[in-house]
């Protein structure tokens, strides 16, 4: 897997001249300087503890961010989806894995042309520190989910999933229920346990494995409170 990423890396750097225009959102930098690349279901994007010298726009498809414990569980730190940037990291290594969990497409930027672009462009480098910042504030909501309770952690999920899904009330989850414990905290068994609860509270509707109706946000609201 190391091999493979290091191949990506090395296939990674922009060959196009870095545009520099004053007041551009660093979201813009990141299209206008990466370079696509795709991932098969299941395929490393980068290892944890391997140097992060790129950041990385999810085009299509869903991302997931991994670490292994040493008793070998599996704890999910994020998904990422069409329009998120992941790969952010304070020092000079991954501290995460990062695997696409689904096809995906991804645009892989050099960070150091990125920091330097910022050096040169006071609102580029606003917005990265702002994309800093969301970074920080996600982790700090998802350390406050991991210490609630198994209907609490699930409801604030399904509510987080919904408000990034493009159909309001329904969301399909490209993630499996293995990965939904292991973001959560809680084994496959009490998430399934869970979500049949909140299907007997009228709270959501199953119509399918992937497919969640939230029926009642109000009490998943209160749940997630």
């Amino acid at each position: 897997m190391l091999a493979q990423a290091h191949s990506v890396s090395s296939k990674a750097t922009p060959k196009r001249p870095v545009p520099v225009v004053a007041g551009h959102r660093v979201e813009s930098s990141i299209d206008l300087m990466g370079a696509p690349m795709s991932f098969a279901r299941n395929a490393e994007i980068y290892g944890e503890g391997e140097p992060a010298d790129y950041l990385y726009k999810v085009v299509s498809g869903t991302v997931r961010t991994y670490k292994v414990l040493s008793d070998g569980r599996r704890q999910i730190g994020a998904f990422y989806m069409a329009g998120d940037v992941f790969g952010l990291e304070m020092g000079d290594e991954h501290t995460f894995s990062a695997e696409a969990i689904t096809e995906a497409r991804v645009l892989v930027v050099k960070r150091s042309a990125l920091v330097a672009l910022a050096e040169r462009d006071g609102d580029v480098a606003r917005q990265l520190w702002t994309l800093t910042g969301r970074e920080l504030s996600r982790v700090q909501d998802h350390i406050m989910l991991l210490i609630k309770t198994a209907q609490e952690r699930v409801a604030g999920f399904l509510l987080e999933m919904a408000d990034r899904a493009s159909h309001e009330g329904a969301v399909e989850l490209p993630m499996s229920r293995q990965d939904i414990a292991d973001y959560l905290g809680l084994t496959i068994e009490t998430v399934s346990r869970t979500l049949t609860t909140l299907e007997n509270a009228a709270a959501i509707e199953l119509p399918s494995s992937r497919r969640i109706v939230l029926r009642n946000r109000s009490a998943l609201n209160r749940l997630n409170a």
